[in-house]
């Protein structure tokens, strides 16, 4: 079996047996991924003729030659020891634990649906695929939680591009949940250069760095970077590791890609270089911030500007609260537009995130050195969220409705662009002096705000307000927390 959707199907079709134990989809997806690892790794010391990387009596045959409670308890141990492995295998399996309950559904799984495949025969897009194509169930189903973060791949597709990866770059996500951006930075490259022998090497292991702060997320991105052929299921270099970003630099990297998480204020207040306290007891000292703050956007946009090499450039997706909160936000702008050319802002439509309400955009920056001048001179502004309506099931974003950003991007010399209805440029003077410096900018026509204009679709209007409801309501959540003693 060569195609990765009948794959998909064949994987996911199961999981609706396991339902019925309570397994959640987030669950099943984890225990393929310890199966899947334990057999490609016995497919490969094969194939290669070497001893696996998994301890032997822990690896795939143990599991295939035992049945009913001793494989229950078996896996259950085989989990546990795996766990205290260092490299991939540390962090595949780390704090692993056996959620499939019943031995006959167990042994089911690793029999008929994954010991039949060959999967190390199978191509990285066919089988990285697959699990991408899982994942993304696994995203739609859950709505809340690790969906609420799940970037568009049509989004992410169009961002790469634009940015325009080189061979010999070092690219970074310090958000990476899954690892989407990562592995659409290795497709461009690998689709767009001819690479040589140490080239290919470098895109393997020394080209990737993902951080995430979850666990069982981090094994999810882990696999899914193997699966593509990024690390190696031995080397000690991880292309991701599990920790809180935002606590201290973690290297210097020629490209970030990131849609950091959104949501409520964070716990925890980061004091930058102005030294301003907080009430909360939790905080984290970085003085290579610009400003104080507990807002989690604002420090992550903070964090993305310390850890790129002069000149190195980033792509951000931001909440619009971002482009003109006051206080820490406006301080962070200044700064921001002084010591970085902040050159492009795509306002994202509505309708794209699995969280209902999120009003976003794309902030495309480059970093420079200190000089007196401010580095911003223009920052041209994409429009595409004024009349334009998508959904998630009915009317998806799909890679050819970013064809004009992208044309009007002029990633090879941005020099040429052009102004287009969508498309407008804003002189740095003219920024710095609106109020907050707000960069929260639009100028076309809202057909549903014009009075001669027909009313959109019944379908479009109460999705409008759906999204505005779940927005205002994230919002008293978010001041309920803070108002908590």
């Amino acid at each position: 079996m060569t195609n990765p959707t009948a794959l998909v199907s064949k994987l996911w079709n199961y999981c609706s047996i396991l339902r019925d134990d309570g397994l959640s989809y987030g669950d099943y997806v984890e225990q393929l991924t310890f199966l899947l690892f334990l057999k490609m790794a016995d497919e490969q010391s094969r194939l290669r003729g070497t001893p696996s990387a998994i301890p032997k009596g822990k690896d795939w045959p143990s599991l295939l030659a035992r049945d009913g409670d001793e494989l229950e308890v078996h896996y259950r141990h085989t989990l546990e020891e795996l766990g205290k492995c260092s490299g991939m295998l540390g962090i595949i399996f780390r704090k692993a634990q056996n959620k499939i309950q019943d031995p006959a559904k167990l042994r089911r799984l690793i029999v008929d649906l994954i010991d039949k495949e060959q999967w190390t025969s199978l191509s990285a897009d066919v089988k990285g695929d697959a699990y991408e194509g899982l994942l993304q169930k696994n995203a739609e189903d859950v709505k809340g939680g690790a969906g609420q973060y799940f970037t568009p791949r049509s989004l992410i597709g169009a961002m790469v591009e634009v940015v325009a990866p080189q061979p010999g770059d070092t690219i970074c996500d310090p958000a990476c949940g899954t690892g989407g951006f990562l592995l659409a930075a290795h497709d461009y490259l690998a689709k767009h250069h001819t690479l040589d022998r140490a080239q290919k090497k470098q895109l393997k292991s020394g080209t990737f760095y993902g951080i995430e702060l979850v666990d069982s997320v981090t094994r999810l991105c882990a696999m899914n970077l193997l699966l593509h052929g990024i690390g190696s299921e031995t080397g000690d270099e991880l292309p991701v590791t599990t920790k809180d970003a935002l606590a201290g630099k973690h290297g210097e990297y020629e490209i970030v890609l990131a849609n950091p998480p959104f949501g409520k204020k964070s716990s925890v207040t980061i004091i930058g270089a102005d030294g301003e306290q907080s009430k909360e007891s939790l905080t984290i000292n970085r003085d290579d911030f610009w400003a104080s703050t507990s807002n989690k956007q604002l420090n992550f946009l903070q964090h993305i500007f310390t850890i790129l090499k002069m000149h190195g450039r980033a792509a951000v997706v931001l909440p619009d609260n971002v482009l003109f909160e006051g206080g820490a936000g406006e301080t962070i702008r200044r700064e921001l537009l002084k010591q970085a050319d902040v050159h492009t802002l795509l306002r994202l439509p509505t309708g794209i995130f699995y969280a209902q309400g999120v009003k976003a955009n794309v902030l495309f920056f480059d970093r420079k050195p200190a000089q007196e001048k401010p580095w911003t001179k223009k920052l041209w502004i994409y429009d595409l969220r004024t009349n334009q309506h998508f959904t998630l099931k009915e009317n998806p974003l799909k890679r050819e409705h970013l064809d004009d950003f992208v044309t009007s991007y002029h990633a090879k010399n941005r020099h040429t662009r052009k102004e287009t209805e969508r498309f407008k440029a804003f002189d740095y003077a003219d920024l710095i002096k609106r109020d907050k410096i707000n960069l929260d900018i639009f100028w076309l026509k809202d057909d549903a705000l014009e009075e001669s204009a027909n009313l959109p679709a019944p379908g479009v209007i109460a999705l409008d307000i759906m999204e505005d409801l779940q927005a205002a309501l994230e919002q008293f959540a978010t001041i309920a927390e803070d108002l908590k003693i």
